[in-house]
């Protein structure tokens, strides 16, 4: 089983100081030369900062980006499930797992970069800001990742459990066997909402509760079974999606 989890555009800084990006410590290898181009790409259009800022879609105030994706290749490394922050990543609360915790979170979930493609939790990646709808001189996101992508996640075996935004599940798709994760309320008349404001904190906080139960589910069957009986209402929906039904407050 993987948990395929969105990226998040803001980052924790620091690292590992004696270790840099290496592409050969990253999940999913075969992606490596698509990497290497994004990064090369990204580095070299954060010589200039004006181009980079309109690029990235950022603020002035947030130009310290801007130097982060200069120094991709020298800047310190840390686990990519340590390096995210935002809603979601404060949900799954990653500061808090156990060692046990903590090592089926590497085995089981993957987060989607538009840097890197998808990559594991324990891989080490420095601070950079990119997301889905940056532009990238020479390299168009979706079409440059696509089809690696998509390939990349079809070689997966097991239950893929898809918890990305749409805008992140256009950068590939995944296998067959996934199902996305749709966060819904429920009206009076029992007409379910897609919810946007609890959206991330209620994957994220799904996420941790899958993590600290550590069991690897091999059907929806087993993953629906296990979500009810640990206080989450989690159905059926659309063809190939679970509801995860939350209140609206």
């Amino acid at each position: 089983m993987i948990i395929l989890l969105p990226p998040s555009e803001t980052k924790r800084d620091g690292g590992d100081d004696n270790a840099t990006l290496d592409y050969g410590q990253l999940s999913f290898p075969e992606l490596t030369e698509e990497r290497q181009a994004v990064s090369n790409a990204l580095i070299e259009l954060s010589g200039d900062p004006d181009a980079a800022q309109s690029a990235l879609g950022i603020s002035t105030k947030q130009l310290f980006e801007v130097e982060r994706n200069r120094t991709l290749a020298v800047a310190p490394v840390m686990p990519a499930l340590k390096r995210y922050t935002g809603v979601l990543f404060d949900g799954l609360d990653v500061a808090s797992l156990t060692p046990e915790e903590w090592a089926f979170a590497e085995k089981c979930v993957v987060v989607h970069s538009a840097l890197f493609g998808p990559i594991g939790a324990g891989d080490p990646i420095p601070a950079y800001r990119l997301s889905h709808n940056s532009k990238v001189p020479g390299v168009p996101l979706k079409r440059h990742w696509r089809a690696s992508v998509t390939a990349a996640l079809a070689a997966v075996e097991g239950l893929q459990l898809d918890f990305r935004s749409e805008a992140y599940a256009q950068l590939g798709a995944t296998s067959p066997s996934s199902v996305y994760l749709r966060v819904v309320t429920e009206g009076a008349d029992g007409k379910r909402v897609a919810l946007s404001h609890f959206n991330k904190k209620s994957k994220g906080l799904f996420a941790r509760a899958l993590i600290r139960a550590g069991i690897d589910h091999d059907s929806i069957d087993s993953l629906l079974t296990w979500a009810n009986g640990a206080g989450f209402r989690l159905e059926p929906g659309a063809p190939g999606e679970l509801d995860l039904v939350v209140e609206n407050a």
